[in-house]
């Protein structure tokens, strides 16, 4: 089973990405599943049901999020209802939505499971222990299990990672919108890579106007932001898992306003 994982989609320049890259990128990998970030799919900042319905039709299977998943007010209308979303599980209980997801691919069936980090991030429940009452739940159903980690720092996902090794197929992290280069098979059979990426404007900030970005570090001054436009960049990660749950291989994808993907190392 491939899967391919789309880092955080940011606003219409995000979108105008996926609708450049997707269609050809699924073709060369010809993943099973396709999973993406997209809290900040809606000018930055949430997810409406129109841009979700949009992005469903141009091929991705699962929406994960994160910190910004309450941002525009439209989630609330369809969050609960649609199975296709998974809001960052170790939220309250009684937040609307869904920690995990189960979704069946080629006569298997696929756990899709979304955790806040709490570093930097805010005061959530602890993602380590909501990890481990999900697996339990999910344990006698499938050992396929993707995890999005949404979290700021390099060591707490890390240590997700290895927290994780050899329990699920895949630990990919997001949110800081920059794609890290230590991608790897742990010694458990689970991938794992730091920080998928972003899939938006290459010459911003994090996906942002970079001259508001510089205003905000400058002036210490609180700055409307808004999506950058231009070059294209699409990150995404696949990976490979055998019938038993254990990834077989992972690889970084980065196209930076270039001509139709091509494929390498397969």
């Amino acid at each position: 089973m491939r899967v391919l994982f789309l880092g955080d989609i940011v606003g219409d320049t995000g979108r105008e990405a996926v609708e450049t890259y997707l269609a050809k990128t699924l073709e060369v990998w010809n993943p099973g599943l396709v999973i993406a970030n997209g809290e900040n799919a809606a000018a930055g900042r949430g997810m409406t049901r129109k841009i979700a319905e949009r992005l469903f039709d141009l091929g991705i299977d699962i929406f994960t999020m994160g910190n910004h998943v309450w941002d525009n007010k439209d989630i609330f209308s369809f969050i609960d209802e649609d199975r296709r979303i998974v809001r960052p599980a170790n939220y309250p209980e009684g937040t609307p939505g869904r920690g995990y997801t189960l979704v069946p691919v080629g006569g298997k069936t696929v756990a899709v499971i979304n955790v806040m980090g709490r570093a930097f991030m805010g005061d959530y429940g602890c993602p380590f222990r909501k990890l481990d009452e999900i697996l339990h739940e999910i344990e006698s159903i499938t050992t396929c299990v993707v995890v999005d980690v949404h979290a700021e720092t390099t060591s707490e996902k890390l240590a997700i990672g290895w927290y994780l090794s050899g329990r699920v197929s895949a630990v990919l992290g997001t949110h800081t919108h920059v794609q890290t280069a230590d991608e790897r098979v742990l010694s458990g059979g689970t991938a794992y890579l730091t920080d998928v990426g972003m899939v938006g404007a290459a010459d911003g900030v994090l996906g942002m106007r970079k001259d508001q970005a510089i205003q905000k570090f400058l002036t210490l001054m609180p700055v409307r932001f808004e999506v950058a436009t231009g070059a294209l960049q699409f990150c995404a990660v696949v990976v490979d898992i055998d019938q038993h749950g254990r990834a077989q291989r992972i690889e970084r994808i980065r196209y930076v306003n270039e001509d139709l993907p091509k494929r390498n190392g397969y």
